[in-house]
């Protein structure tokens, strides 16, 4: 290929002095997240992929990799410039950039992998992350202790335990280097777990987790799906997390979905040798190839068989790009499926490339003891099981700490269509946090009125359902007042009062997924989840005209309604003013359950609210903003998602609710909030009060305390220290991660409240 000959890119400029080594998050989907890594060498935009260098080899220059690639990090091994005297002295007196010739973030390891490779390196602790700082790399390296599969428990736990010995010194050894701290513990999650927690006490910059290659190489992803969540949810989330040795682009999506932030590959270079081709879905060999099973701009004007025909030399060369542009293609869909909020859709499309994956896959977001079965019962597989006696096999602990710590970080309602993907559509993280909401906060109609004895269950077609069942709903209110309507969906029953909330409403599929006959016994099931399970069921068909009549005839057979006669003489006529009465009450339940299942008020609280409430309808019959008796514009419905947008008075009105004590304190866990709570406090010091007010963001480093409860995306109140209301906004994280960060916006401000 010849040496690269293209115009440079500029070199990177340092971040700001006060920022070394801090990370933030600028963008995210559920736990996987676009983040920004500050660094002396300049500021590197995560999730990225750090090629790996061999001073001695250079299957592609480091600068090219700047230059062509825009790559901003790679990673090379101190311990071969160590040991060798001429790369030693080179890289001792001029700095490991200028020996590279690469101007971005340079990462060293440190000699562990050497160590499990050949056996014990020749270096001491101490001296290694010395020897790293003097050569000015960006990101050094602890010599940690490599633990292999095969290991027993005991042999672990003593490389971990030595590796949690090296920590304290080898921090201290780095100066202001940033650092690595490796976490071990092999196959054993008390192991894992005892790693992050101990590594975490220590002030490292990022923790790559470390020992998982062999476990890559043998093809065992569902054993690294159960590292990652053994390990990430006890790390502190402000530093990134590196997946040691991880390069292939085929478990990009699920790694970066549990939440990594870089990666290293040196198989763009090693497979090349061999002849062989990374892709998304696996691994091929050029030998029997006559075309690319993924055409990369490198081989734009070439055919695998001319390739065939080269020297080893240039053959590995063309290779080694065509594996690199591979992977960073993937990372970059990656990185575009998080912005556009469908990374987990691409996991699971990945999943079905691999066996193996698909294993991990089924692993995660099923229980261990049913991932090869069948569906059975959509709130057995999606639900936070609590059912006592229930069967669990011996990775369910795992399983649930790590669902959950997924679970939590879920944004929702989100925007567009939820494109169904058979049974795995129901395990999509988002839709189990959305169901969570709808089935622990919202509450049913008192036992008060008629029809409170039964539900009516309305299926057999998408939505959007206002348009069918709007008349429906006035009728029904007027002459059942306590009947309870629900909306029959693939991903779970709904309340007419949240007909367009996403997800529920917004499932793209074929009309046979709307229209397949109900199942009464999993009806009940879903039923008992929303404290209706004792109530008579009544099933309607939407499918089709005449939807009106069939309704009232099936109400009328249940013993619902009487016979309705609509003449103006008829006792059960409908009069205009009758009508008005009940759109008002419908109108009422659109905003108040809206308000309990997306901002976690209590629903007589929320009712109370709109008790006199007036509103604003456009032509399709849909509520635009809500209005309370005293004319305090509260709240407006969005037509995207299905969400509600809080406006300013609608947040003092939600302030006034409040009864529990105002955050002290930044939560050390994350948990469900008490029900009917409210949205979750965001308390600020002095210096930020004044721009809250002014509408600004509120950032890291200003927030004091937060409620545990406080979550992605959800609507959240901004305080002071004495509880008074500044504004309010979108939360931008986790409790864990309130706790953590110091840098990036921690509350998107949407509106301040002035003195």
């Amino acid at each position: 290929m010849g040496a690269w000959k293209e115009g440079r890119r500029e070199d990177p400029k340092p971040c700001r002095e006060q920022d070394q080594g801090l990370f933030e998050i600028t963008g995210r989907d559920g736990r996987a997240r676009l983040g920004r890594l500050h660094t002396t060498h300049g500021v590197l935009e995560t999730p990225a992929l750090l090629p790996v260098i061999n001073p001695n080899i250079r299957t592609i220059e480091p600068r090219e990799m700047w230059d062509r690639y825009g790559i901003g990090a790679l990673i090379t091994n101190s311990y071969i410039i160590w040991k060798h005297d001429e790369l030693k002295q080179k890289a001792t007196a001029d700095g490991v950039h200028k020996l590279l010739d690469f101007p971005g973030v340079v990462m060293t390891d440190s000699g562990t992998f050497q160590s499990y490779i050949y056996g014990d390196v020749e270096v001491g602790v101490e001296e290694i992350v010395e020897f790293q700082q003097s050569i000015g790399v960006d990101i050094a390296t602890m010599l940690d202790v490599f633990s292999r599969p095969d290991m027993t428990h005991e042999q672990v736990e003593h490389c971990v335990d030595e590796t949690l010995e090296r920590a304290a010194k080898s921090v201290l050894a780095s100066g202001s280097t940033m650092l690595n701290g490796p976490i071990q513990g092999g196959l054993f999650k008390d192991l894992r777990t005892k790693s992050a927690k101990g590594m975490a006490e220590h002030q490292f910059a990022v923790h790559p987790i470390g020992g998982i290659v062999p476990v890559m190489e043998q093809h065992r992803y569902k054993d690294y799906a159960k590292i990652m969540l053994a390990s990430l949810p006890y790390l502190p989330p402000e530093r990134p997390v590196h997946m040691f040795g991880c390069g292939h682009p085929m478990l990009f999506p699920m790694s970066i979905a549990l939440g990594a932030d870089l990666f290293d590959s040196a198989a763009y270079a090693l497979f090349a040798r061999d002849g062989r081709l990374l892709t998304p879905w696996g691994t091929e060999r050029i030998d029997s190839m006559n075309d690319w099973p993924m055409m990369m701009p490198c081989v734009a004007t070439i055919t695998p068989i001319e390739v065939k025909a080269m020297s080893k030399e240039e053959r590995t060369s063309l290779l080694a790009r065509y594996n690199l542009e591979m992977t960073l293609s993937e990372l970059s869909r990656c990185k575009q499926a998080i912005r556009d909020g469908t990374l987990w859709r691409l996991v699971e499309r990945r999943s079905h490339q691999h066996p193996a994956l698909r294993e991990a896959f089924l692993w995660l977001s099923t229980r261990p003891q049913q991932a090869m079965m069948k569906l059975k019962m959509l709130d057995d597989l999606i639900l936070n099981d609590r059912d006592a006696g229930r069967e669990r096999g011996p990775d369910s602990g795992a399983w649930e700490e790590g669902w959950n710590w997924l679970v939590h970080a879920q944004e929702t309602p989100r925007k567009g269509g939820e494109p169904w993907g058979g049974e795995d559509t129901f395990v999509r993280p988002q839709i189990v946090s959305a169901r969570r909401n709808l089935i622990e906060r919202w509450t049913p109609l008192e036992n008060q009125g008629r029809g409170c004895e039964s539900v009516l269950i309305m299926h057999g077609s998408s939505g959007p359902w206002r348009e069918r069942l709007s008349d429906i709903m006035v009728r029904i209110t007027h002459h059942a007042p306590g009947l309870e309507v629900l909306i029959l969906t693939p991903v779970g029953l709904v309340p007419y009062s949240l007909e367009d909330l996403n997800p529920f409403a917004h499932i793209d599929g074929p009309d046979w997924l709307w229209r397949r006959r109900p199942n009464l016994s999993w009806i009940r099931r879903e039923l008992d989840r929303l404290h209706l399970g004792e109530r008579k069921i009544i099933t309607v068909d939407m499918l089709g005209d005449g939807i009106q009549a069939r309704c009232m005839e099936a109400l009328q057979q249940a013993g619902v309604v009487d016979a309705v006669d609509d003449t103006e003489s008829s006792p059960t006529h409908l009069d205009r003013d009758g009508r008005e009465a009940a759109k008002l009450i419908v109108y009422r339940r659109l905003v108040s359950d809206k308000l309990s299942v997306l901002m976690n008020v209590e629903s007589q609280a929320a009712r109370n609210l709109l008790a006199d409430a007036t509103f604003v309808v456009n032509r399709q019959g849909r509520v635009k903003n809500a209005i309370t008796g005293a004319g305090a514009h509260i709240a407006s419905p969005r037509l995207g998602d299905g969400g509600l947008s809080l406006t300013d008075e609608g947040a003092v009105a939600l302030h006034g609710l409040r009864k529990l004590e105002a955050p002290t304190q930044m939560p050390s866990s994350t948990s469900q909030p008490p029900k009917g709570a409210g949205p979750a406090w965001v308390m600020v010091n002095e210096d930020a009060e004044p721009f809250v007010r002014q509408g600004r963001n509120v950032f890291h480093g200003f927030v004091l305390a937060v409620d545990p409860w406080i979550r992605p995306s959800q609507t959240c109140l901004i305080v002071n220290k004495s509880g008074a209301l500044l504004g309010h906004g979108l939360a931008n994280g986790t409790a864990d991660e309130f706790t953590g960060f110091t840098k990036g916006i921690a509350v998107k401000t949407r509106g301040g409240l002035s003195l």
